[in-house]
């Protein structure tokens, strides 16, 4: 039976639910890696070496793994050219697009609110130190 046949027969879509493919397919574009690769992406397109870079502290191995998962989700394009040496771009398709939009909004949001978490930190470990 085909994936589109099996996914017919299934309940309506509930990412709280331990057996839905939703929460894998969240897992996959929340994940460490996942979520910088598709922000690095929204930008522009990349070659392997070139995305490594990007992402900062990525292994060869996590963004190989990575890159193939969102490619496997259909998030990412991987085209392979036939040159010498071999040269492999990477980009978003437009439902990576979709989730890069989604995912680039949490980053900056994240970026902006620094301030207020570290304040929040802080003051969190003071109450802990004074509890002690």
């Amino acid at each position: 039976m085909k994936v589109s046949e099996q996914l017919r027969e299934l309940p309506p879509a509930n990412v709280f639910d331990r057996m839905c493919p939703s929460r894998g397919v969240l897992e996959h574009v929340t994940s460490r890696w996942g979520v910088l690769v598709l922000g690095a992406l929204h930008e522009r397109g990349y070659r392997f070496s070139e995305l490594r870079r990007q992402v900062s502290g990525v292994s060869e191995k996590m963004l190989a793994q990575t890159l193939q998962t969102l490619e496997r989700d259909g998030f990412v394009l991987r085209e392979a050219h036939p040159v010498i040496p071999p040269r492999v771009d990477y980009s978003l398709t437009p439902l990576g697009r979709e989730a890069a939009e989604l995912v680039a909004a949490l980053a900056h949001w994240s970026e902006r609110r620094v301030p207020e978490v570290m304040g929040a930190r802080d003051e969190y470990d003071g109450r802990a130190t004074d509890a002690r």
